[in-house]
C-alpha cells in the first residue's frame, strides 16, 4: 500500500468486508451529520437499525455468487457450490445462517429494543447493541465458514474482528448510560 495507495480503495479488484465497509458508513455518517448540524448518535442509531436490512441483502448476493461458502458438512442442507475450492463436495450454505442471523434476526432484536424497550431514548445504545450482536452472530457464523483467515487454530479473522467491535459497544453503553435520557418520543 505503500508504494500504491490506491490499492487501499480498490474495491474494483475484490470485495468490499463488512468491517472496512463499516468504517466507510462512520466516516459518512460524522460528516452528513457535521454539515448538517445533527446529532451523530441519534442519526447513528436510526442507521444501525436499517442496517441488519442491508446486510441480509448482502448475504443473500454471496449466497447467489456462489461466494464464502461455508465447511464441508454431511448436513440434509448442505449444499454442493461450484465455485469452492474442492468442487462437488457439498458444504454449510454458511451465506444463509449469515442472512438469517446478521439480517433477520438482529433486525428482529433492534426493533424490539427500539420499541418495546425504548433505547432510543439513549443515542448511542442502539449503536452498542447492533455492535455487540453483529459481533456476537459473525463470531458464531465463522465456525461454519470455510475461511481462509485462519489466525490460530479455529480462531479466525472474522472472530478477531469482532473483539474490537465487542470493544466498541462497550465504550457505546458506557456512554449512553452515562447520558440522561432524552424525553419519552
Amino acid at each position: 500500500y505503500l508504494t500504491d495507495p490506491v490499492k487501499i480503495v480498490a474495491a474494483w479488484e475484490g470485495g468490499m468486508s463488512f468491517h472496512g465497509g463499516l468504517l466507510g458508513v462512520i466516516l459518512a455518517i460524522w460528516l452528513f451529520c457535521r454539515k448538517r448540524k445533527l446529532q451523530l448518535l441519534a442519526v447513528a442509531d436510526l442507521i444501525a437499525v436499517a442496517a441488519p436490512i442491508g446486510l441480509f441483502f448482502g448475504r443473500i448476493a454471496n449466497f447467489i455468487n456462489g461466494e464464502l461458502w461455508g465447511k464441508i458438512s454431511d448436513v440434509p442442507w448442505a449444499m454442493v457450490f461450484p465455485n469452492a475450492l474442492l468442487p462437488g463436495i457439498p458444504r454449510h450454505p454458511s451465506q444463509i445462517y449469515e442472512a438469517l442471523m446478521e439480517g433477520v434476526l438482529l433486525f428482529l432484536i433492534l426493533r424490539e429494543l427500539m420499541f418495546k424497550h425504548q433505547v432510543r431514548r439513549r443515542p448511542g445504545m442502539v449503536v452498542a447493541w447492533f455492535l455487540s450482536f453483529y459481533g456476537l452472530f459473525r463470531f458464531i457464523a465463522e465456525f461454519f465458514r470455510d475461511s481462509e483467515s485462519k489466525l490460530y487454530g479455529w480462531f479466525s479473522m472474522g472472530q478477531a474482528l469482532s473483539l474490537p467491535m465487542w470493544a466498541a459497544a462497550a465504550f457505546f453503553f458506557w456512554h449512553a448510560l452515562n447520558k440522561p435520557a432524552n424525553a419519552k418520543p
